[in-house]
């Protein structure tokens, strides 16, 4: 069970890690490489789930790599730490510095924009709908990915995608 809890946190880590690496190679910070980060997310998969079969490897990890590509796509992460961009002035370098992860979709741009330029009720009101609209689109993909990755994994592989969050 501890060794399930210290593949969760490094996992978790990892998912963190790889998720900002966009913005750290932007900013020019350190030697980090995501393909290296994601290469050895897909060995730690690979192990907990046991897979010894690189033909079935290959399926599993194509599927996984949708999970994960539609779990950054619903911008779990929201805005980031520090807040929203910073209002006026021309510091959009450290607006960008406090946010990480994906970028925000253009409905959550947009609805951003109209909060942050006082718009009305009702233009606000129809940006939400916008949004919840896109959301609602992303987390159903999001679904399916995860469908499509259960069907091709055990009982046990599927238990331990639950544990380590591809799976719910």
């Amino acid at each position: 069970m501890r060794n399930m809890k210290t593949v969760l946190v490094s996992m978790s880590a990892a998912a963190v890690l790889l998720l900002g690496a966009g913005n750290a190679g932007a900013q020019g910070r350190g030697n980090f490489d995501p393909e290296q980060m994601r290469a050895r997310m897909m060995e730690r998969y690979r192990e907990s789930f046991e897979v010894k079969d690189d033909a079935e490897w290959k399926l599993i990890e194509g599927r996984i790599t949708k999970v994960m590509d539609a779990r950054r796509d619903m911008g779990s992460f929201g805005r980031g730490f520090g807040g929203p961009p910073r209002r006026g002035g021309d510091d959009q370098a450290g607006a960008d510095r406090r946010r990480f992860g994906p970028e925000p979709s253009p409905e959550a741009e947009a609805l951003q924009k109209a909060i942050e330029a006082k718009a009305s009720n009702d233009e606000i009101k129809a940006k939400l709908a916008k949004y919840r609209e896109s959301q609602k689109t992303r987390q159903a993909n999001l679904e399916k990915a995860q469908s499509e990755l259960r069907q091709v994994l055990s009982v046990k592989q599927e238990a331990n995608a639950v544990l380590m969050g591809l799976l719910q």
